[in-house]
């Protein structure tokens, strides 16, 4: 009987060090994965830099406006694989936590595709505006603080290199409308967790569109123990409603709001 009982003890050590709640000593590499709303937060507004006169066709005057946008599924080799997602950042290296709880790797925007919400009007017809990233991205320095064995906080800066292609609603162009811009987006402090809410799912490996030409065309080996927005005091209850964690980055005169698809947060979630 003593055998027996020293055993079952040491089963249950076994299981607990091994526990996927107990505090992973590595954030592995992978994919995060967002969706845009059409919610009036995420936007580019031309107010300080306005498009020039005789941009859209000969006699369209300067455009200055706010162009509001929101997510437009990313393509991927098996369809659906994404759940919707529009937007892709990869973090580029395993992030392994000091003794502080403190660690680092790189992560880099792979895929972004947004559209206007509405037509963009002007003199001469009415324009989407399509948003896609414009060649390969720069990778920037994301910080990880670990507060509890769930999860803690994350500092990001985003590096963005992006394509805004204007489409006439009825016709076509006499010549390809594109504008081009590098938006660094400042790191403010967000929540991660080892799991996410209740709706999470991990996404496997995918092949992605990563030039909005919608063809897929790059391998990204899928999510890991990583899930940004969600609180690691965050416990499901019956009560719960459906919204989304939302992660948004800024700069002067444009904005990109993201959440993920389906998140599950209490009855008082904002």
């Amino acid at each position: 009987m003593r055998n027996k009982g020293i055993l079952a003890a040491f089963a249950v050590v076994l299981l607990l060090s091994v526990s996927p709640l107990a505090a992973d000593t590595v954030i592995r590499r992978g994919i995060d994965v967002f969706t845009t709303t059409a919610n009036g937060k995420t936007y580019y507004d031309f107010a300080s830099a306005p498009i020039p006169a005789g941009f859209f066709c000969k006699s369209s005057p300067a455009f200055s406006g706010r162009v509001v946008l929101k997510g437009l599924p990313l393509e991927t080799e098996i369809p659906g694989q994404l759940r919707g997602a529009d937007t892709v950042v990869e973090r580029l290296d395993d992030a392994v936590f000091d003794s502080n709880g403190a660690a680092v790797t790189r992560v880099r925007v792979q895929a972004l595709s947004l559209v206007s919400v509405s037509p963009i009007k002007t003199s001469c017809g009415s324009f989407h505006a399509y948003i896609t990233l414009d060649g390969k991205q720069r990778a920037t320095t994301m910080r990880i603080y670990r507060t509890s064995e769930r999860g803690g906080k994350f500092l990001a800066p985003v590096s963005v290199s992006a394509r805004m292609t204007f489409v006439p609603v009825r016709g076509k162009s006499a010549r390809k409308l594109e504008l081009k811009g590098n938006f660094n987006f400042p790191a403010s402090a967000i929540p991660w967790s080892v799991e996410g809410g209740p709706a999470t799912k991990k996404i496997g490996p995918v092949v992605v569109d990563t030039n909005g030409d919608l063809a897929p065309d790059t391998y990204f080996q899928g999510t890991s123990n990583f899930a940004p927005g969600w609180s690691p005091d965050f416990v499901a209850t019956k009560g719960c409603t459906l919204c989304e964690p939302s992660i948004c980055h800024e700069e002067e005169g444009k904005q990109h709001c993201t959440g993920e698809v389906w998140a599950c947060y209490p009855a008082n979630c904002p």
